[in-house]
């Protein structure tokens, strides 16, 4: 091989060792640059807000602020970092509850739940969800609280309706609403064989109110009263009566899956019979006779002052004085046995009249009482008679003021003494 050969070899042999170490050079350069480039630290651009605020420990609350955060930890396990997030969430709840006063719950900040599959740290929210109005409460007021209406339990039953004093009630408490035609069908055979007058309250809860309801009532009813009436004016309710009655709401109640309370059976007799003596010593009725002085009454002429008084003829034969609100008031009628008839008035002659007034069942007796009197005084003046008492005696000023003192305010003020005034409703139910 001849030396210019040699000098070619040797010439591509360092060619070669340049070329090799270059690319060891760059190689080395750019590891370099990757070493810089994956050895700083990682950012979280969700975590870059946050950072710039302080946190509170549990330790050191600020002051004024109700929302707690736990602190954010950097670990270098995952299964450690979420231990330690559950550690110091259960600790901040026990500082929260032990050295904090209770807040207003619409002013309480939510607790955040851990999410499956989401990359947000362990006890930190995203930025969007801490600055929500939905999550943030000073952010909104809270909303006032909307009325409500008052529990069936609280609504009272007005004793106009039913009354302890007056009534035997059973008190039924259903499951579910019943119409009101069903209630008063279900035993309605049974009850039909009382001889005391019986009465339906239901709780109407559309109108939050007690109602009497009858078969024809729209509407249903869980809240049923039923009242078996202990006395009238034909005397105090029977034991066979009452044990009807009671016998009757335990089939109800069993047929309506409903709770049945009803007052024991000697306590109800034993009521009755104390509420017939009292009506006994009230029940009054104060009769005004006018009798002719030989000429008998014309049955026109009566028929006239009459209408001219503001009376009118009612089908049980007498005429009848109403108040404003349709209450009988006193009434007027024939001294002999038969009554007052609009096709027999033109015919009919009579010798006496008699005024009647109802002292249990009329309201203001006294002034109701002293005009009757004065109608009565008219008609005498008219028709040519004589007011007389039932002995025919004749009743001047001092007998008729003695009969309104004795005989209608004193029974009317013992009425109103007990809670029953005369011509209230509980008033003309024991007085029918």
């Amino acid at each position: 091989m001849s030396e210019l050969q040699m000098g070619v070899l040797a010439l591509g042999g360092v060619g070669v060792l340049l070329v090799f170490a270059y690319n060891k050079w760059q190689e080395y350069q750019h590891r370099k640059v990757a070493e810089r480039v994956f050895q700083q630290p990682d950012e979280d651009v969700l975590l870059e807000r946050r950072a710039a605020e302080p946190v509170w420990r549990d330790e050191e609350a600020a002051p004024g602020d109700f929302r707690r955060e736990p602190a954010l930890a950097r670990v270098e396990d995952e299964d450690d970092e979420w231990a330690r997030h559950e550690a110091e969430q259960a600790a901040a709840v026990q500082a929260a509850a032990l050295a904090q006063p209770a807040e207003p719950a619409e002013f309480r900040a939510p607790v955040a739940e851990p999410r499956s599959g989401s990359e947000t740290p362990a006890g930190s929210l995203p930025p969007w969800e801490e600055e929500s109005p939905a999550v943030t409460a000073a952010a909104a007021p809270a909303a006032a609280p909307a009325p409500q209406a008052a529990p069936a339990q609280d609504v009272p039953m007005p004793t106009t309706l039913l009354s302890p004093a007056v009534d035997a009630i059973a008190i039924l408490e259903l499951v579910e609403h019943v119409p009101a035609s069903q209630v008063m069908a279900s035993q309605r055979e049974a009850l039909r064989r009382l001889r005391k007058p019986l009465h339906w309250v239901g709780f109407n809860e559309a109108q939050g109110e007690w109602e009497f309801i009858q078969p024809d009532t729209p509407g249903a009813y869980r809240r049923l009263r039923v009242g078996l009436q202990l006395a009238d004016r034909q005397g105090p309710v029977s034991s066979g009566d009452f044990s009807l009655f009671s016998g009757a709401m335990q089939q109800l109640a069993d047929e309506l899956m409903a709770v049945v309370d009803m007052p024991s059976s000697q306590q109800a007799l034993d009521q009755a019979q104390q509420l017939d003596r009292f009506c006994a010593e009230v029940d009054m009725q104060i009769g005004v006779n006018l009798v002719s002085r030989g000429t008998p009454f014309a049955g026109t002429k009566i028929r006239a002052l009459a209408e001219a008084a503001g009376m009118t003829l009612g089908m049980d034969g007498s005429y009848t004085r109403h108040d404003d609100d349709g209450r009988a008031l006193f009434s007027l009628q024939n001294f002999e046995a038969s009554g007052f008839a609009a096709d027999t008035l033109k015919s009919l002659s009579t010798h006496g009249l008699v005024f009647l007034l109802d002292v249990p069942r009329t309201p203001r007796g006294q002034h109701v009482y002293t005009q009757m009197v004065d109608i009565a005084k008219r008609f005498a003046e008219a028709l040519n008679g004589a007011l007389v008492d039932d002995n025919r005696q004749p009743l001047a000023e001092p007998q008729l003021a003695h009969i309104r003192q004795e005989y209608v305010q004193k029974p009317q003020a013992v009425m109103e003494s007990q809670g029953l005034p005369a011509g209230g409703s509980l008033a003309l139910r024991l007085f029918s």
